[in-house]
């Protein structure tokens, strides 16, 4: 069992709901809709992720250190690429974009890319 996948996994969960809902219902009348469509990508991405983590939560080994890398993969790519989109989005919003976090997006596209395929691998080692 891998507690640092179940904790992340639960919380980035709890956290998908609560930002999705902020999105549907306050954010909806005052975002244009590219930014809504970009704010819903971060929340759909951030869940999708969040219940990968809880399964591999359950199945993972802590002390293998694949296991290890695969869970920090998905956790930093989550960070890194929902929470960059939520603060470019909100950024903007408020007319201060800030720009730095548009390069942040795809590197957390590429930990999120990384975790799955550091998966595919353990795969074929342990299968």
């Amino acid at each position: 069992m891998s507690v640092n996948a179940l904790l992340f996994g639960s919380f980035f969960g709890f956290l998908a709901i609560i930002l999705g809902a902020f999105g549907a219902h306050l954010l909806k009348k005052k975002l244009s809709q590219d930014q809504l469509q970009s704010f819903e990508t971060g929340v759909k991405y951030q869940m999708y992720h969040a219940i990968v983590l809880l399964l591999l939560g359950f199945n993972l080994n802590d002390t293998l250190s694949i296991d290890n890398y695969i869970v920090n993969a998905f956790i930093v790519g989550i960070v890194l690429f929902s929470f960059s989109i939520y603060g470019l989005v909100l950024s903007t919003y408020k007319e201060r974009k800030l720009k730095f976090l548009g390069p942040i997006t795809p590197l957390g596209g590429l930990f999120l890319a990384a975790g799955w395929l550091l998966l595919f691998y353990k795969f074929i080692l342990f299968l």
